[in-house]
């Protein structure tokens, strides 16, 4: 999800790293087979570094990335006959110059693709779940608690309940949104068998970096935020 000093992915993992660094202002998620996740992340990094270096870091899109070389490679690999398609579902994230919204496109396996709104009408937030009614209510309640206007410190704690919120749909056969008890139960089971792995996108970064691994809060990883820089 996107606030106003830039863009978080947080998810929950036992062992395996599942959020990744792609280029300059791009961030990767991804669930699925661990080495499909890797060849994807690997063919991402090539050609955003080879469009970088032949042109500018400006020029660099990721709807370009998605729609010329992610979607086409997923799409030859799920039609072909005799191989067998890539086991991967993926959340990229590119955070926005000034002016411009945050841009998440979510890539299936079969290489179909969904942006989260369209040019100038973006949504500040995008899910990626392996269950559809999940991923549905992790989607309302994003929407119900408008994380644009949030600190990175807020962000966390609303993207870690909408991870736990996900959870406990897929686990119930309810279509009943969970309750604030449910979810502290819910979110503190949870932390007691994994680990929260989140990643920052720092929009007000004076270095060519932006893309911070949060460890703890997001304020222990942008120190100017304590500052009130």
């Amino acid at each position: 999800a996107g606030c106003r000093d830039g863009v978080l992915l947080l998810t929950l993992s036992q062992e395996r790293q599942k959020l990744f660094e792609i280029y300059d202002r791009i961030a990767m998620g991804g669930i699925g087979h661990p080495g499909d996740i890797e060849r994807l992340r690997m063919l991402a990094i090539e050609v955003t570094s080879a469009e970088g270096f032949n042109r500018s870091a400006l020029d660099v899109s990721l709807r370009r990335l998605v729609s010329y070389s992610l979607s086409p490679t997923l799409k030859a690999a799920f039609e072909q006959l005799y191989g067998a398609p890539y086991l991967a579902r993926l959340l990229f994230a590119e955070m926005g110059r000034t002016g411009e919204g945050d841009l998440f496109i979510r890539v299936e396996y079969d290489g179909a693709f969904h942006t989260n709104g369209r040019p100038g009408h973006l949504l500040p937030y995008a899910v990626l779940s392996g269950n559809a009614r999940a991923g549905a209510a992790m989607e309302r309640y994003l929407a119900e608690h408008d994380p644009g206007g949030l600190s990175p410190d807020e962000l966390y704690d609303l993207a870690l309940d909408t991870w736990v919120v996900g959870h406990l749909t897929a686990q119930s056969s309810s279509d009943a949104s969970p309750t604030r008890r449910e979810i502290d139960a819910g979110r503190e089971q949870c932390l007691a068998s994994a680990n929260v792995e989140a990643a920052f996108l720092d929009r007000h970064s004076r270095s060519s970096t932006t893309y911070l691994t949060v460890e703890g809060r997001p304020s222990s990883a942008i120190p100017r935020i304590e500052a009130g820089v």
